[in-house]
């Protein structure tokens, strides 16, 4: 039977302007009770901590509730819908999201974090500080929290990739019952993402998890281009 195990990752404390996220990945899982890591391992890691570490933060008025209101915009390549305080926008990642990603939850009053410039690139980067630290060949993805059309909450999906597969195509694959399927794409980067949010939490100040046990052919170089919906087959757009 398949097993996928999820712990977070302690002791990464404070991310500041100018840290690299994969040395202070691979210092906290050297050894236990984060590590060793191990090839196929996943390192899930959230948007704030490689915001924060890119220097991806702006000032806004902490006490303006809407100061941020023109970084959302001035984020966005589409306003696509306002409702109260609230603007669903299409970034320059391709994204559709509220308020562009930006976000002040979990940075210092007075600060907004932007979605970094090129979460693969820094997905990459993480990846190739860990293998060269530790040798351990992991995926990595960079997460954040979206909501969703017709369901309600919140769940984290992934935003950047490396090493580890954004879709798995099981199209022409046969099911349990021996029938082909031929329309099942699965977001496995998103399932992984949310995954590792249920040991992180939202306010318990663990920005790193470690997955175990993910198919070894999920583990290929992919892109985050791979999820996002051409705009012709987006209801939504």
């Amino acid at each position: 039977m398949s097993r996928i195990t999820a712990w977070g990752v302690t002791g990464i404390g404070e991310v500041r302007p100018g840290d690299q996220v994969g040395e202070l990945v691979a210092a906290a899982c050297a050894a236990e009770p984060n590590g060793p890591l191990a090839d196929h391992d996943v390192v899930v890691v959230t948007q704030k901590i490689v915001s924060k570490a890119e220097g991806r933060l702006v000032e806004v008025d902490p006490d303006d509730p809407v100061s941020h209101k023109r970084i959302v915009e001035d984020e966005a390549v589409r306003v696509l819908r306002r409702r109260g305080d609230l603007i669903v926008t299409e970034t320059r990642h391709g994204f559709v999201c509220a308020n562009s990603g930006v976000d002040l939850s979990n940075v210092e009053r007075g600060w907004a974090a932007l979605l970094p410039v090129d979460a693969d690139r820094s997905a990459r980067r993480i990846r190739d500080i860990v293998a060269a630290r530790l040798g351990a060949r992991v995926g990595v993805v960079i997460s954040d929290t979206f909501g969703r059309a017709w369901r309600l909450g919140l769940t984290d999906v992934a935003i950047g990739v490396a090493g580890v597969a954004g879709v798995v195509d099981l199209r022409g694959t046969p099911d349990a019952l021996g029938r082909t399927m031929h329309v099942t794409e699965v977001c496995v980067a998103d399932e992984l993402a949310s995954t590792a949010e249920l040991v992180m939490g939202k306010a318990s100040g663990i920005p790193v998890a470690i997955v175990r046990g993910a198919p070894v052919e999920w583990f290929r170089e992919s892109s985050i281009a791979e999820i996002i919906r051409p705009a012709q087959e987006d209801l939504f757009r």
